[in-house]
Order: C-alpha cells, then structure tokens, then sequence
C-alpha cells in the first residue's frame, strides 16, 4: 500500500486566504500573525480601516473546530480587558457582516471546555512557562491537555 499523502495546508489555511482576498477587496488591511513558541494563542489574523478601527480575528472551519490550549487561556484574558475576538468561517457577506457586530468568539466556546477562574489563568500559565522551558531545555513534557480545558 503507498504512502498517504499529507495536504501542505488544512481547510483552515485556504477559508483564511479567501477571506484575505475578501477583506482587502473591501479595503482592510490585514496582518496575518505568525504564532511561535513565544507568541500562542493569537487570533489568526489582525485587521483595520480607518473608519472601522482594528479587528482580532481567528478563521475557524465551520463545522470542525477547537480551540488551542493557549487561545482557551489567553482569550478569556483579553476578554476581560475589553479586547474582542471575531471568529469568521467563511468569505461571505454574511461571515463579513460579523466584523459590525459584538466579537462573537464566545458563540463557538464550548460548554465542556468551561470559563477559566483568574487562578486557574495564572496556574495554566505557569504550567505553559514550564513545558516551554522544558523544551528548551531537551526535554519533552509533552502538550498534555489535563484537566478544565477539555473536550470532555
């Protein structure tokens, strides 16, 4: 049997591109941000217009999505301190028209996953620091997602 070939991209990377395409059609500047090991959990994309004002927003599949350890801990974060996220699943005006309303990363929050306490914030955090310094350092101590954060 041959080898299965892996896509260079998954659905989320061409829903992303169409949806840059889309927003600077409409004469949105968009950064797309990178994330590495210093930089998890930032939305996908950063947008703005003069007259709209600046937009985090993460592209998501429509119908199979999650959300990362480190985006279940920071957006909760931002949220507090007033910062929006947009989920946007498509390039359509009807994903489009999303940017004028409310951010809307809560509607895709799932009920098993729960809303963090500000301890258990700063305890995740801590935990976050310490596998990255363990990787650092050749360790491996994995990316286990124990505890308030999972699917169930």
């Amino acid at each position: 049997m041959g080898d299965i070939i892996k896509p260079k991209h998954g659905p989320e990377w061409h829903i992303q591109q169409r949806l840059i395409r889309f927003l600077q059609a409409r004469k949105w500047t968009v950064e797309v941000m990178h994330g590495n090991a210093f930089q998890r959990g930032i939305p996908d994309l950063y947008l703005f217009r003069d007259d709209w004002g600046a937009r985090w927003v993460d592209v998501k599949h429509p119908k199979k999505y999650s959300f990362t350890k480190a985006q279940r801990i920071k957006w909760p974060t931002w949220h507090r301190a007033g910062i929006g996220i947009w989920i946007l699943t498509a390039a359509t005006q009807k994903e489009y028209d999303k940017l004028f309303a409310a951010p809307n990363w809560l509607d895709y929050w799932k009920d098993s996953w729960a809303m963090p306490t500000e301890d258990e914030i700063d305890s995740m955090i801590d935990t976050l620091w310490e596998e990255e310094d363990a990787r650092d350092n050749g360790g491996s101590s994995g990316d286990s997602e124990e505890g308030w954060y999972n699917e169930g």
